[in-house]
């Protein structure tokens, strides 16, 4: 027996262990433990030997745990509180909160920034005033300012100095947002939603109140800070994109305890009863035919996104022929590839966080009229159900606006094409210039008509099987839905890095057939 049949059995043991301690109320952590070394142990057993030499190269295998450690240090600070706060009262807050709108929002924010505004802790602002600050420095060098659109033309040295500028903007973006998270945790709770009043006795007024403020406002910037010098590190020693990692922690974090919400009863510590019945479950349970709909969507979502995530329009080029002494060069065909979904995951964060807005608008309408405005209270109410269908068509339509919008500051044919004029290439059938400008402008809407059709039907899908299935969206949306999507684009590029690696050193890549 050798040692892969070896791990084999002791993964299907563990997995038969972690299942009959969650059937028979055991220990939680104990279950947990199981489970993980359980699957751990069936991979290792399944494992493809290519996986395994990547910890063969002394310098791959050293960057692999370098970026292990700094993640790691993500994950401790991310448990650490911040002083002079009531975790218990604050954990009791948000637990109500995550039925509204507001709730709904700060999870949102938490799962793309790999913070935890739930929990006041050190990290509580995650990475998302960094991507703030990158979002900001890009659309300002796609033409808005002269100076940072020449900085970005510049090659290497113009992307450091945007880097630095960058970073330099992040640190004010987190005094702002610290300020405001602060403000709304220690301002006294009047009813009206604008404070929490979670500042203990003796620092709820006065000196101590401000002190306070002061010092936590630091430490959250410096906790950003932190994270961002973390993917920096990353970048530099590590491998893989660090901000992308570091979102990607967060979300593959929070999938123990959404499988937790879905599968285990929180009184007894057992499998939920309604999981081995058909037609059983309602409400917060979930019957055997949902269970086996939500693995079936899992598997054809995150096949859907690998395949369109890796789709691609590819336009024939055609490098013109030099005759240099007796040797010709050049008149070779190549292909310039269009990404189908060129936005990324960018046009659903704006458009979920800008669809909050008219729940704010008309829930405040609704409010300063004493609730005599009845439209605006139906308003708000159905901007706030993300079940609803007028939630859902205006999250398509605005993610198809961002969607053409970020791919028209990221992609510009007139610069591509004045490209391949100057490197001697050109495009079949189109006269270099103005005409293969226009050639790639129409190409490249009709491909970003689909690209968008793909981000709108990956983003509602955690709307739908939450309204069908009667899951709550915060478990569909691990299942399902953007944050799927974010782990399946990092963990593909980060499979394409250490193939790089592996191919240099003459080893066959991951995704080579045996």
């Amino acid at each position: 027996m050798n040692w892969r049949s070896i791990c084999l059995a002791a993964g299907i043991a563990s997995l038969v262990g972690g299942l009959v301690t969650f059937s028979y109320g055991g220990e939680s952590w104990l279950g947990w433990t199981l489970t993980i070394f359980g699957a751990a142990a069936s991979i290792l057993g399944f494992v493809p030997d290519q996986l395994l030499t990547i910890f063969k190269i002394p310098e791959l295998r050293k960057k692999i745990f370098i970026t292990l450690i700094f993640l790691a240090v993500y994950r401790i600070g991310y448990y650490v509180p911040l002083p002079m706060i009531d975790q218990a009262k604050m954990a009791e807050k948000m637990a109500d909160a995550q039925r509204g709108a507001l709730g709904q929002v700060l999870g949102f924010v938490s799962l793309f920034s790999g913070g935890n505004l739930s929990n006041a802790c050190i990290f509580s602002l995650g990475i998302m005033p960094y991507i703030s600050a990158s979002i900001i420095v890009q659309l300002l060098s796609s033409g808005v300012v002269p100076s940072l659109e020449k900085l970005r033309k510049e090659g290497e040295s113009g992307r450091k100095k945007l880097n630095e500028i960058t970073r330099y903007l992040t640190v004010p973006i987190c005094i702002i947002q610290a300020i405001m998270v602060v403000q709304t945790v220690m301002k006294p709770d009047t009813g009206d939603g604008g404070g929490m009043g979670l500042a203990p006795t003796g620092y709820n007024d006065g000196f101590e109140l401000w002190w306070f403020g002061f010092t936590a406002v630091i430490t959250l910037t410096a906790g950003t800070v932190l994270l961002m010098w973390l993917g920096e590190q990353i970048d530099e020693y590590g491998i893989g994109n660090g901000i992308s990692l570091i979102i990607m922690a967060g979300i593959v974090a929070r999938i123990p305890d959404a499988t937790n919400s879905l599968l285990i009863d929180s009184a007894t510590g057992k499998l939920k009863d309604s999981v081995f019945t058909l037609g059983g479950g309602s409400g917060a349970d979930i019957s055997l035919e949902k269970l086996i709909v939500l693995a079936f969507l899992f598997v054809t979502v995150v096949v859907g996104v690998i395949a369109m995530t890796k789709a691609q329009r590819r336009i024939p080029t055609q490098s013109a022929k030099h005759v240099r002494g007796r040797r010709v060069y050049g008149g070779t065909r190549q292909f310039l590839p269009m990404k189908v979904n060129a936005a990324g995951v960018m046009p659903v964060i704006f458009a979920s966080t800008l669809l909050i807005l008219p729940w704010f608008f008309f829930n405040a309408i609704y409010n300063l009229s004493d609730s005599s405005l009845g439209w605006a209270g139906t308003l708000s109410t159905m901007f706030q159900n993300h079940r609803g269908w007028l939630y859902n068509f205006m999250y398509v339509i605005m993610i198809y606006v961002f969607t053409y919008f970020w791919v028209a500051i990221t992609f510009n044919p007139k610069e591509i094409a004045d490209n391949l004029k100057d490197h001697g290439s050109f495009i079949p059938g189109y006269r270099p210039g103005k005409k293969t400008a226009d050639y790639l402008e129409r190409v490249l809407m009709r491909v970003t008509f689909v690209g968008a059709a793909f981000l709108a039907i990956i983003a509602i899908i955690p709307n739908v099987i939450s309204s069908e299935l009667e899951i709550p969206v915060q478990v569909a949306s691990f299942y399902g839905g953007t944050g799927l999507l974010i782990v399946i684009s990092v963990a593909l590029d980060l499979v394409q890095k250490i193939n790089s690696h592996l191919v240099m050193r003459n080893y066959p890549s991951l995704t080579d057939e045996t």
